[in-house]
């Protein structure tokens, strides 16, 4: 079970992005974290991905309190989540050709043997031919980097995803190719689902529930939330 209660957090303390924030995700659970532009939900992935910090409140993970985060979170809490961004130029490391971007994650972790299997699998499963493999992240469409992103958000085997507006750039075709590789993998593993996103027919579609972003923050937050 993820659970954040009453979080507060942002990039500065006298304006925070967000406040009084409480949401739950089921072990197995699809949760659709439904919201405009700029409202503060991506802060909110954040902090329940162990990415951010929050000013206040508490994230639980399987009932336990979360006391750190960032790469001060223990390994066996930090690799029980996979994350994907919107925008994946601005979360891949442009020397990296996208074989090594996938397997980025299993070197950090001291499993770099397993590194070659595992990135061919996935490369599959997300639709990346070997040849692109072999590239960097400006030799290929955003599309493609994105698919290897995604790749690398799996290669842990994560028990939880947070997918933030992963498809908002992406066309309808690479949006149901990659919402289709999440949805595999979930059956196949059990893991949950978060995902941020302001389209709702996707995330109702997608998700087994759809909350909406003022019933999740506190009125504060609620009332300053940007339209459109």
């Amino acid at each position: 079970m993820l659970e954040l209660r009453s979080v507060t957090a942002g990039y500065d303390r006298r304006a925070p992005a967000v406040r009084d924030a409480t949401l739950t995700v089921a072990p197995g659970e699809a949760v659709g974290l439904l919201g405009p532009s700029g409202c503060g939900k991506s802060t909110l992935a954040r902090v329940a991905a162990l990415l951010h910090r929050p000013d206040s409140g508490t994230l639980l993970l399987d009932g336990h309190p979360v006391r750190h985060w960032r790469h001060r979170a223990p390994r066996e809490q930090r690799t029980t989540f996979g994350v994907i961004f919107q925008q994946p130029r601005l979360s891949a490391d442009p020397r990296l050709r996208l074989a090594d971007l996938i397997a980025e994650p299993l070197r950090a972790t001291g499993r770099r043997a397993e590194a070659a299997d595992r990135v061919a699998e996935l490369a599959a499963d997300v639709g990346l031919t070997p040849d692109l493999l072999a590239r960097r992240p400006h030799e290929v469409s955003d599309g493609q980097l994105q698919r290897a992103c995604l790749a690398r958000a799996l290669v842990l085997r994560p028990s939880r995803l947070v997918c933030d507006e992963m498809t908002a750039m992406l066309d309808a075709s690479t949006t149901a190719a990659l919402v289709g590789v999440v949805e595999e993998y979930r059956a196949r593993t059990g893991a949950a689902l978060l995902a941020v996103g302001h389209d709702r027919v996707l995330l109702t579609r997608w998700c087994d529930r759809v909350v909406d972003w003022e019933t999740v923050v506190g009125p504060d937050t609620a009332r300053k939330q940007p339209v459109g």
